[in-house]
């Protein structure tokens, strides 16, 4: 058991300091290649070594969709088409502030999940979970406005993109709330099957765009000066955090996963610094916000768990005496 419990640490932890490290490698990459191209090779890859892991551990039976086609191509686009165009797309229309600003949005998924549930499933959160959503939420904004919020509202070259951002990260939510309706289904299967569907749409969008003259095929020169990106991104924030953020959370449990999101913003911030970027002081101060924020919530609702089991174990002897 407490092999377990490590191994699901270590996993949720190579998942979060993954994604935190594929937005500065990402930024670099799109100085060379369009961040459509990029996200259709890369995940396109990661689709191939899905499948083919697929298929050796579950077969050819495992590809039957059982009336659930509809359901795996929307949050396979939401994931793989919503999140990874519109979040690379928005971070590259922002330049260098975008790798902060695509960091921050992703952790903020936590808060927006509970703000979703209590919109469309009419579950109110506590109190005290809406005070760390708005401070989390300020803590992106700090982050995102550089501490100006009339000149970030007044620009639409900064506004539009982070709206694309905050687009992204919704669509990974509702990806991962959909995997509920595949209880039944082991996470290899839910991942390579959503994956396959959504990476379908991203390219037909991609293909489209490029026919349009939206968009350009990148040269085997650009590809070649990616690959060491590429590499990474398919190996790490790819295959090994779509797999491993999976079971990791369902060893340790959704409440004790959440908890490695923290360390999405903190590796973004330490690469970006690493590398020279420009680091503001509103960069840092709002990290702390959300993880402090995150951190808290997450206490809260183990203190509030514990005292509901305590006092259903309470009742349940009062009525065994009575």
């Amino acid at each position: 058991m407490k092999n377990s419990v490590w191994l699901g640490a270590i996993l949720c932890f190579i998942a979060a300091v993954s994604w935190g490290a594929m937005f500065p490698v990402a930024h670099a990459a799109f100085k060379h290649i369009d961040p459509f191209y990029f996200t259709i090779i890369r995940y396109g890859a990661v689709t191939i070594i899905l499948v083919a892991v697929l298929i050796w551990k579950e077969g050819k039976q495992a590809f039957r969709l059982e009336g659930k086609g509809f359901y795996l191509w929307f949050f396979g686009t939401m994931a793989f088409t919503v999140y990874n165009l519109f979040i690379f797309w928005g971070e590259d229309l922002l330049g260098a502030s975008g790798v902060m600003v695509a960091s921050i949005m992703e952790s903020l998924m936590p808060m927006i999940s509970v703000v979703i549930v209590w919109m469309f499933f009419k579950k109110r959160p506590h109190f005290f979970t809406l005070i760390c959503v708005l401070v989390s939420f300020i803590g992106a904004l700090l982050v995102i406005t550089k501490g100006d919020i009339h000149a970030f509202l007044s620009a639409t070259d900064s506004f539009i993109p982070s709206l694309l951002i905050f687009i992204a990260v919704i669509g990974w939510v509702i990806y991962t709330m959909g995997g509920s309706e595949f209880s039944g289904w082991s996470a290899l299967r839910y991942s390579t099957l959503s994956c396959l569907l959504g990476t379908i749409t991203a390219i037909l969008i991609t293909v489209g765009a490029t026919l349009f003259g939206y968009l350009s095929v990148p040269s085997v020169n650009s590809i070649i000066e990616v690959s060491p990106h590429l590499v990474f991104m398919i190996i790490f924030p790819g295959v090994i955090a779509l797999l491993g953020w999976n079971i990791g959370v369902s060893i340790l449990s959704p409440l004790n996963g959440l908890l490695f999101i923290n360390f999405v913003p903190v590796t973004t911030l330490l690469i970006s610094i690493a590398q020279g970027n420009h680091v503001t002081l509103f960069d840092i101060l709002g990290t702390v916000f959300i993880i402090v924020s995150l951190l808290a919530n997450n206490i809260f609702v183990r203190i509030a768990q514990k005292k509901k089991s305590f006092e259903y174990v309470k009742t349940n002897l009062r009525e065994s005496i009575s």
